[in-house]
C-alpha cells in the first residue's frame, strides 16, 4: 500500500499503538482482569469489575459505529466468520479462568507485569504461549480439531448476536449494536463509587478504544492493500506464541497485528511503571509458587485456543463484535477463576 512500509509491518504498528495504550491502562489504571475478579468475590469492590463492563460497552460501540459508517465490514471478523461451539467456549473458558488463578493472572495481565520487571509473569507469559501454540498447530491440534472441529458460518445461520436480533426485529444491525453500547455504558456507569473515580472510567474507555483503533486499523489495511491478512483486533493467547516465534524467525518471517500488539503492551506497561516509579525486577522464590503458575499458564494456553480468545480476546475484542461465543466465555471464565481463587484462600472447605 505504502512504498516505504511493507502492510505486515504497517499491521504490527497499528497493533502496537493500541498495545502500548493497554499496557499503559494496565499500570496506570490498574485495568486487571484477575483483580477485579478478585475485588468482587473477596474485596468488596466492584470498581475494577465495572472498569470490564465499561471497557465492553466503548468497544461495542465504537465497533458498530464504525461499521455505521462504512468503514468496517463485521463478518470479516474472524470472531463472526466460523460457527461457535457453546461447550468448547464453556470447557476452555473454565479452563482458561482456574489457569488465571492458579498463575495470579490472565496473559494480558502477565504481559503488563513482565513490562514492570516481573520475571515470574514473564514466564508465564512464555509458558502461555508455548501451551497456546502446542493445542493450536502443535502435536495437539489434531486432537483439538477431532473433539472441537471448526466450521464457517453458513448463510442462513445469524452469525452474532446482533444478527440474530436483526432477523427477530428487523431493526439494523448497527442500531442494534449501537443500542446494547449505550446500554452496558450506561449499566456500567450507574455506581456513585466509579463515577467519582475519573481516573477508572478514563482507563476502562481506553482500553475499549485500544480494541476499536485494532478492528478499524487493520480493516482500512486489509481493504486498502492485495495482501492477504486477516481483520484482527487484540488477543494474548495465541498471539504471544506468534510474538515469540517472531522473535526466533524474524528474518525468515513477516510481522503482524500480533506482534505489535503484544510488543505495545509490554512496551506500554514498561513506560507506565516507569512513570509510576514501580518498575523493579522480580523473581521467584517458593518453588511451590512457581509450579502452580506454570500449570495455570498451561492451563491458560490451552484454555484461550479451545474457547478461541482470552479476557482481552473474547472478554472484549469479540464482545465488541457481539459474537455469541463472548458472554459465555467471559462467564465462565469468572467461573473458572471462582474456583480457583476459592481452592487457593480457602482450600475448598465447606460453608459452615
Amino acid at each position: 500500500m505504502f512504498d516505504w512500509i511493507s502492510d505486515e509491518a504497517l499491521v504490527a504498528l497499528i497493533g502496537l499503538g493500541g498495545g502500548v495504550l493497554l499496557g499503559l491502562a494496565a499500570r496506570l489504571g490498574r485495568f486487571c482482569t484477575m483483580g477485579a475478579i478478585e475485588d468482587l468475590l473477596y474485596g468488596g469492590s466492584d470498581l475494577r469489575m465495572r472498569m470490564w463492563i465499561l471497557a465492553i460497552g466503548v468497544a461495542i460501540l465504537g465497533t458498530f459505529g464504525l461499521a455505521a459508517a462504512g468503514v468496517l465490514n463485521l463478518e470479516a471478523s474472524y470472531y463472526l466468520s466460523i460457527r461457535w461451539m457453546p461447550v468448547a467456549a464453556i470447557l476452555g473458558g473454565l479452563m482458561f479462568g482456574y489457569g488465571m488463578a492458579l498463575a495470579g493472572n490472565c496473559g494480558f495481565g502477565s504481559i503488563a507485569r513482565a513490562g514492570g520487571g516481573d520475571f515470574r509473569a514473564f514466564v508465564i507469559v512464555v509458558i502461555m504461549g508455548v501451551s497456546a501454540y502446542l493445542v493450536l498447530s502443535g502435536p495437539l491440534a489434531a486432537l483439538r480439531v477431532w473433539v472441537f472441529p471448526q466450521a464457517d458460518v453458513v448463510n442462513d445461520t445469524p452469525p452474532g448476536l446482533a444478527h440474530l436480533l436483526n432477523q427477530w426485529t428487523g431493526i439494523s444491525v448497527h442500531v442494534i449494536g449501537l443500542a446494547i453500547g449505550a446500554v452496558v455504558i450506561i449499566a456500567a456507569l450507574a455506581s456513585r463509587e466509579f463515577l467519582s473515580n475519573p481516573q477508572s472510567v478514563f482507563w476502562a474507555a481506553v482500553v475499549g478504544i485500544a480494541v476499536v483503533s485494532g478492528w478499524a486499523g487493520s480493516y482500512w489495511v486489509v481493504s486498502q492493500s492485495f495482501t492477504p491478512m486477516p481483520v484482527v483486533s487484540h488477543s494474548f493467547s495465541a498471539p504471544v506464541g506468534e510474538t515469540l516465534l517472531y522473535a526466533m524467525t524474524g528474518s525468515a518471517r513477516a510481522p503482524s497485528f500480533a506482534v505489535g500488539s503484544v510488543t505495545g503492551v509490554a512496551l506500554g506497561a514498561f513506560i507506565g511503571s516507569l512513570i509510576k516509579g514501580h518498575f523493579r525486577w522480580e523473581a521467584c522464590e517458593d518453588p511451590r509458587e512457581l509450579r502452580r503458575q506454570i500449570l495455570g499458564a498451561t492451563m491458560m494456553g490451552a484454555g484461550a485456543v479451545i474457547a478461541l480468545g482470552c479476557t482481552i480476546g473474547q472478554g472484549i475484542s469479540a464482545f465488541s463484535m457481539l459474537a455469541f461465543s463472548a458472554p459465555l466465555v467471559f462467564a465462565s471464565i469468572i467461573a473458572g477463576a471462582a474456583l480457583g481463587l476459592r481452592q487457593l484462600i480457602e482450600g475448598f472447605q465447606p460453608a459452615e
